[in-house]
């Protein structure tokens, strides 16, 4: 079995009295979807943070590509080959879509603009910009300003920059909350596209069964904070403790 590219191990974290992440280990390999399924409060944005660093864990280690991150800092974890698109858009309103896309594969090239190296080298970055934004099918929108985007539309643009990442480990949360029936496909599409590539993992919080079913590989449960379950999609699904304590009805309306 190969080395897992994502691992966490008794991770936990604390606030006041309250355990909001509790003991989670997980390893997580390339060529895998894991869905992050529970009822709400079950932890699964706060095990995201906790994995991308936005807040630091009270116990237990998270490593990439088997190195203790735990400590790096968010900025460092992307750097490593961490790419997350976030449940609320994080994007630069004042700047065009194209123009939101070729800053993210610049600075994972960290180029600068010069005199020496604008005709060449960001032209090449222009180029590879315009050709994601074909993917996520924004490209008749290249030049508009990201705040005159619609909800959908942003979204597909978080989905891009972070194809324009090229992470080795991509976390999605919720990739199609608030888009429309027409919107979604667009998005999941794209999460399908990149499983094909097996040198990466892809980690995806999703309440929608229907997609889960679709894109998972593996599910695991958490459910107050802790791991309730974790295996292949029919096997945790048919569990009846899962449909009746940690997903509800939701399985009886697929």
């Amino acid at each position: 079995m190969s080395q897992a590219l994502l691992e966490t191990n008794g991770l936990t974290v604390r606030f006041g009295g309250h355990v909001a992440v509790d003991g989670v280990s997980c390893a997580f390999r390339a060529g895998e979807l894991t869905a992050i399924v529970g009822p709400n409060g079950a932890g699964k944005t706060t095990y995201f943070n906790l994995i991308s660093g936005q807040i630091a864990a009270s116990a237990g280690k998270v490593k990439l590509m088997g190195e203790d991150v735990t400590r790096a800092s968010v900025a460092d974890r992307c750097r490593r080959g961490l790419g997350r698109a976030f449940q609320l858009t994080n994007l630069f309103p004042d700047l065009s879509v194209l123009e939101n896309v070729r800053l993210v594969i610049q600075a994972r090239h960290r180029k600068g603009f010069n005199l020496l190296s604008m005709a060449s080298s960001h032209s090449e970055i222009t180029t590879a910009a315009r050709a994601i934004l074909e993917r996520v099918h924004l490209d008749p929108l290249a030049d508009k300003p990201v705040s005159e985007l619609s909800h959908g539309n942003q979204r597909k643009l978080e989905v891009a920059m972070l194809i324009a990442l090229d992470p080795m480990v991509y976390m999605f949360d919720e990739p199609t909350a608030g888009m429309s029936v027409d919107e979604a496909p667009v998005v999941l599409d794209l999460i399908a596209e990149l499983k094909h590539d097996t040198d990466r993992t892809i980690l995806l919080v999703e309440h929608k069964m229907d997609v889960i079913r679709t894109l998972a590989d593996r599910i695991i449960v958490l459910h107050n904070g802790a791991l309730a379950a974790d295996g292949p999609p029919a096997e945790v699904m048919a569990s009846d403790v899962v449909q009746e304590a940690y997903m509800g009805k939701a399985l009886d309306h697929v």
